[in-house]
């Protein structure tokens, strides 16, 4: 980083700051090296009948890629990864392992599991950086297909359908493709590079990506209908809503989506140095943007959540490192109002403790508020991180059947109300539906564009 020298000895200090906290977020874990890949490796029992490849939402030929890496064939053990799952690389380093492959390792009543998320890293690292080319496109048929977002289920559906010879288009509101991958989960676990190569790989295979293109804005849904033989759906979801209470509206207070986008732009800020930052929710996205203010300098972090440990939706292996992390955690809370100065700025944050009553429709207990168990909580900054809102708009210029947002699709093939286009990924998802990881929106992509093929091959 380059410093003016009239900046003077402020400057200075500024830009060491601003250098130290880039290093804050470099990511966490190193990876494995050759000779611990080959190790590990040579672990695997080859199983048959592996449980592993059962347990992974997409498929991968598990022993096979890890033999691949015991015989130095990293290039086909990369493939073999990347053929089942076109954000492969990603996924080795945020899936949940211990509950899916890793959890269903026949080692765990002996030994110790496999390694399986390492080894995969391991191998699609090396492809990485060897800018190794894993695919090739189909000849083409004639026929073009649409894709709406670029996340983790929009590149599935366009690598695949890609291969198939479609000509595809993706059309992504934001200046990079990637989605979550590249937004929304921060660098100290999935560095941009990772989810860059991702695309790149879909780009190589003569996909074009209109980035900074919204449907609606930049371009409508009826001319893509009518530009298209068929359309994929694969927007996500848009954006953290309101707690709606007062205070909302203060200088503090931010979207935990954008706040870790900002992260991952490279927008660090001094600003958190030494202050007390305080996050509301406990998925995944609360844990990044608690541990995204630890790595700014915030002196305290604190998450609140108004069910208890039990209910939170964030993986343990997420519970535990924001906890190394040193970020405190606040059961059975729940925020009243958020509480500033004259100047408009976060002070603080009311809260009232809450206890679990009877159950819901979705069969939770319902937390209800403690009569007279207010109390304040010092807060420099609130990130809001209480799920995320849906592209209803969006789904209705499409003119598509939905409940409350959630596109409805036939589970098997992916198909919406209008045969011409598939949905697949968040936009899809509700509350029991699955569960809303990267793999599985990897895995939605993958087979929505099987079903668009085999649905053009069964009406020719």
């Amino acid at each position: 980083m380059l410093i003016k020298a009239e900046e003077g000895e402020a400057g200075l200090s500024n830009s060491l700051s601003l250098l130290n906290l880039e290093k804050n977020f470099l990511e966490a874990h190193g990876g494995l090296s050759s000779r611990e890949a080959v190790e590990e490796a040579n672990r695997c029992l080859y199983c048959y009948d592996a449980p592993c490849i059962q347990a992974c939402p997409t498929g991968i030929d598990i022993p096979s890629f890890i033999k691949k890496i015991a015989s130095g064939n990293l290039k086909g053990s990369a493939k073999t990864i990347m053929l089942s799952n076109p954000v492969g690389a990603s996924c080795s380093r945020v899936c949940p392992t211990e509950e899916l492959c890793e959890g269903a390792c026949v080692l765990n009543h002996s030994t110790k599991p496999i390694m399986i998320g390492d080894l995969q890293r391991y191998a699609t690292d090396w492809a990485r950086h060897n800018d190794e080319v894993l695919f090739e496109a189909g000849e083409p048929n004639g026929k073009t297909v649409g894709v709406i977002g670029g996340g983790p289920a929009g590149l599935s559906a366009a690598r695949e359908l890609a291969r198939f010879g479609y000509d595809v288009t993706i059309y992504e509101a934001e200046g990079e493709a990637g989605g979550l991958n590249t937004y929304g989960i921060v660098s100290f676990r999935l560095p941009q590079s990772v989810s860059f190569w991702e695309v790149d790989q879909v780009k190589k295979l003569n996909v074009e990506i209109k980035t900074n293109t919204r449907v609606g804005r930049d371009v409508s849904a009826e001319e893509l209908i009518n530009r298209h033989d068929f359309i994929i759906l694969a927007a996500g979801m848009a954006h953290v809503p309101d707690l709606r209470i007062d205070g909302e509206d203060l200088e503090g207070v931010h979207d935990a989506i954008e706040f870790v986008k900002a992260t991952k732009s490279g927008e660090l800020s001094k600003d958190y140095l030494g202050k007390n930052v305080v996050v509301i929710g406990a998925g995944n996205t609360a844990i990044d943007g608690a541990t995204c203010s630890v790595r700014l300098g915030a002196g305290n972090v604190k998450i609140l959540y108004r069910r208890t440990q039990e209910e939170m939706t964030a993986y343990d292996f997420e519970y535990e490192f924001a906890k190394q992390d040193g970020v405190e955690f606040r059961w059975l809370t729940s925020p009243k109002r958020i509480i500033g100065n004259e100047e408009g700025k976060v002070t603080g944050i009311e809260c009232v403790r809450m206890e679990l009553g009877e159950p819901g429709d979705d069969g939770r207990r319902k937390p209800v508020p403690v009569p007279g168990s207010e109390f304040i909580l010092p807060a420099d900054a609130v990130i809001k991180a209480i799920g995320q809102t849906r592209h209803q708009s969006l789904i209705e210029q499409f003119g598509l059947e939905h409940k409350d947002g959630v596109v409805q699709v036939n589970r098997k093939t992916f198909q919406t109300s209008n045969p011409k286009i598939f949905a697949c990924g968040d936009i899809v998802f509700g509350k029991g539906v699955g569960e809303a990881m990267v793999v599985t929106a990897a895995e939605q992509g993958k087979q929505a564009a099987h079903h668009l093929n085999h649905l053009l091959v069964k009406v020719n």
